[in-house]
């Protein structure tokens, strides 16, 4: 069965001044955003709103354009990963806390992973290509994201490399030619 991205994502855009002070704020606490410069909270919050996913939907999928990310509020996440005609394996499972998707600042700007809701998401939502110009015109910014970020790719990378020693152990090859 192809995965496909439900397209009913549930967004909550922050209109009203006291509720984008109060998103600003749930930026400012987040642990990727903490310690921030307030300037840079504000230009996230213009790119940001609140959005929820039901359990089982799909957020993203793999080798699909990446333009956005969110931090994650409530619930949690499977990241997937899938070859053609075989079942996705779970490469890692995020929650409350973490950061779900870095494909949106670093080229060629597609997701490496299908990401699906295990139970129901709160999300803060981010356009990523909005960022990605404000990266461009304020450098401090850019590298303040690219730094925080850089540690979200590290801790995928390792989650990927604990599933390649995992089925490695479960499934041994032998590296040496058969004899013949």
């Amino acid at each position: 069965m192809e995965a496909t991205a439900d397209k009913s994502v549930h967004l909550q855009p922050a209109l009203a001044s006291g509720d984008a002070a109060a998103l600003e704020k749930q930026i400012a606490a987040h642990p990727l955003l903490r310690r921030m410069k307030p300037e840079h909270v504000k230009v996230l919050a213009a790119c940001a709103m609140l959005v929820q996913f039901k359990e089982g939907e799909l957020i993203f999928r793999e080798g699909d354009p990446a333009n956005r990310f969110y931090l994650l509020e409530a619930g949690k996440v499977s990241l997937e990963s899938q070859a053609k005609d075989e079942a996705s394996v779970t490469i890692q499972t995020i929650g409350v806390g973490d950061v779900l998707g870095w494909s949106w600042l670093f080229p060629p700007y597609y997701w490496h992973f299908h990401a699906r809701a295990l139970e129901p998401v709160k999300a803060i939502f981010f356009y990523g290509t909005w960022l990605r110009e404000y990266c461009e015109q304020d450098h401090d910014l850019g590298y303040e994201l690219m730094k925080r970020m850089a540690v979200v790719v590290i801790r995928r990378l390792q989650a990927t490399r604990h599933q390649l020693l995992d089925a490695r152990r479960l499934h041994p090859i032998s590296l040496l030619a058969p004899n013949g």
